[in-house]
């Protein structure tokens, strides 16, 4: 079987379930209804395809479109039973629908061995954005017992791993090899060391650091997903590409058109969530990517190849353009002429890097310790700050120098 015809069967099995999810939801989520509207589509929508005449929803508009109909954009069915709500950078608000896993990354943690009788160090934040959430409820939802871990703390979390017998991790792949080092460097015992599968997300995980792990940890698999729709993809095998989840119906489109591509194709990531009380349909990630074949035909997303939206991930958060130049304009007041903020890659982590260039008469190390606290405050992430002689006439505030794998 081709890509091509891999992709007409998927749209064929999975179409009819985003026709219902948009018949059940309309009427009862306002930010649908207006756009079904605006795309003449209120006569109701006979097939997938005429749905591609929906134009996307892109991550970069929702903070605008939460400020117009606050707070969470019109995007909620009346009365959908919430059990949380978060706030992610940008800010974007999302909640988190009541239910067992309502995130759907089960499938993910299933796929990479993970399930009852596990421990599983969790290393993604708890703290106002849903990642910690997502992922504790999708644990809890295949029996496995769960150790908050979040971010920092590393030389804890290594005596944990040791302590309390962790079989399995979850979080950024740079940061498990963090942990990695943190255990060795404690001097702790091998014979502790039971951690043997990881689910890894959010950052790229080339093949060298992908082996690097696996020196240590027997399984380690990627997945892909946002804080909006949750799971997108996810690996079965090394290499074989990301499995689509049951719950989810994705497209690669045309970032200018939103029309999808030909098979095989690169492309932005659009997704439709099959949930009536949160339908995010034809949602564009600002992710690049394209359709593949698995190691038995099956239609596999290639991974994320780029970004085409504004907003730039790094170590797992998103940071906005206007966010970067929110900070720029606070730091005008602390002595700042000037800056940028520069996403760059070393040794398989994220670097952002925030130059500034200050006042003749500024205490540069004053400057650096204000700019670092106001961009930790602001973006959730904590940067190296470079005091400068001068930035890039006309540069951007917020510059991603990486090469994408």
């Amino acid at each position: 079987m081709s890509v091509a015809e891999a992709l007409a069967a998927y749209r064929e099995r999975r179409g009819p379930a985003v026709l219902d999810t948009v018949r059940a939801a309309a009427g009862r989520v306002p930010a649908l209804d207006a756009r079904l509207r605006d795309a003449g589509l209120t006569g109701g929508v006979d097939d997938v395809d005429a749905l591609d005449r929906l134009p996307v929803l892109s991550k970069d508009a929702l903070p605008g479109l939460q400020r117009e109909h606050p707070p969470l954009g019109g995007l909620l069915a009346e009365g959908a039973p919430v059990a949380r709500l978060f706030a992610s950078p940008g800010p974007i608000y999302e909640p988190q629908l009541a239910g067992p896993d309502p995130w759907n990354w089960a499938p993910a943690l299933a796929a990479c061995g993970i399930g009852s009788g596990d421990v599983v160090l969790n290393c993604f934040s708890y703290h106002l954005s849903p990642a910690g959430a997502m992922f504790d409820e999708a644990c809890r939802a295949v029996g496995a017992v769960v150790v908050p871990g979040g971010v920092g703390n590393v030389e804890v979390q290594a005596g944990v791993v040791a302590d309390l017998g962790v079989t399995a991790f979850i979080g950024l792949p740079s940061y498990l090899a963090a942990l990695m080092e943190k255990y060795d460097a404690a001097g702790l015992a091998e014979g502790r060391w039971r951690l043997d599968r990881a689910l890894v997300t959010a950052e790229p995980l080339p093949d060298p650091l992908r082996a690097q792990l696996r020196a240590r940890v027997a399984t380690v698999l990627m997945a892909y997903g946002t804080a909006e729709v949750g799971l997108i993809g996810f690996e079965t095998e090394v290499g074989g590409g990301l499995a689509v989840p049951r719950d989810t119906f994705v497209e690669v489109c045309d970032p200018t058109t939103g029309q999808p591509v030909r098979a095989g194709e690169p492309g932005e990531v659009v997704v439709s969530v099959l949930h009536a009380d949160f339908p995010l349909v034809r949602f564009g990630t600002g992710d690049v990517s394209r359709w593949v074949l698995g190691g038995e035909g099956e239609l596999r997303l290639a991974g994320v190849l780029g970004r085409v939206g504004a907003a730039v991930k790094v170590r797992g958060m998103f940071v906005h353009p206007h966010q970067a130049r929110d900070v720029l304009a606070g730091l005008a007041d602390q002595g700042v002429t000037s800056g940028r903020f520069l996403v760059t890659r070393n040794e398989d982590r994220d670097v952002l890097t925030l130059q500034v260039v200050a006042d003749a008469g500024a205490d540069p190390h004053v400057v650096a310790e204000t700019a670092a606290r106001m961009t930790r405050a602001a973006l959730r992430v904590r940067p190296q700050v470079e005091v400068v002689d001068s930035v890039p006439a006309g540069t951007a505030p917020l510059v991603d120098g990486r090469d994408w794998p």
